[in-house]
């Protein structure tokens, strides 16, 4: 089982993920965690790259680091977790790509989706759980981290709406999408990510 995790920063995902990850191994399965971009030696070296704050990075090349990490993480990680018939939860996979570089940045999407084909082969994800959070929230939980932001959590409000509406509107062209609101409790979100991802499996 491939599950994908997906939202705007702050919506909490990492936080679902864990739980996720603690309920499911409470019901004896094997989980493997890991996020995008990263899962590798390789993609964290490009993770700090894409995320560094700095100079603009172009959005076509942009979309390319975050592939190239993907390719990698795919051979590294995911498919050999998979292999050991062990369930994965990512935090982000290929609708991030469309949303942030396609929907947030303008790139066309027919393009991306041949950019992440490229990089996926035949991998899918078997359920991805969309947390959907209003910006506004997502910047009030960046601030109480107090941390400093990345590259991707400092840009404006208009990109971070159009970037929303762009998981909304591929989870709407999906079968395979379960969209939750961000705004529920840890529990709340964790109960309906788990009956998700088992109610998935029983059709699989």
């Amino acid at each position: 089982m491939f599950a994908v995790i997906e939202g705007i920063e702050g919506s909490g995902k990492s936080t679902l993920q864990a739980g996720l990850a603690e309920a499911l191994r409470a019901r004896g399965r094997n989980v493997t965690t890991t996020r995008e971009p990263g899962g590798s030696p390789l993609g964290d070296a490009i993770r700090t790259l894409f995320l560094a704050p700095g100079p603009p990075i172009d959005s076509v090349a942009e979309a390319m680091l975050v592939n190239a990490a993907r390719a990698q993480h795919i051979a590294a990680l995911i498919r050999p977790a998979l292999q050991r018939g062990e369930v994965v939860l990512c935090d982000r996979f290929v609708d991030s790509t469309l949303a942030y570089q396609g929907y947030g940045r303008g790139l066309d999407l027919r393009m991306l989706r041949s950019l992440c084909s490229l990089a996926v082969g035949t991998l899918a994800a078997d359920v991805t759980i969309l947390l959907d959070c209003e910006p506004n929230l997502s910047r009030h939980r960046l601030a109480e981290r107090g941390a400093a932001r990345d590259r991707l959590e400092s840009e404006n409000l208009d990109f971070y709406e159009r970037v929303r509406g762009g998981f909304l509107t591929i989870a709407r062209e999906s079968t395979r999408h379960v969209v939750l609101n961000g705004s529920d409790s840890r529990e709340a979100l964790v109960a309906a990510a788990l009956s998700a991802i088992e109610g998935m499996e029983a059709h699989v």
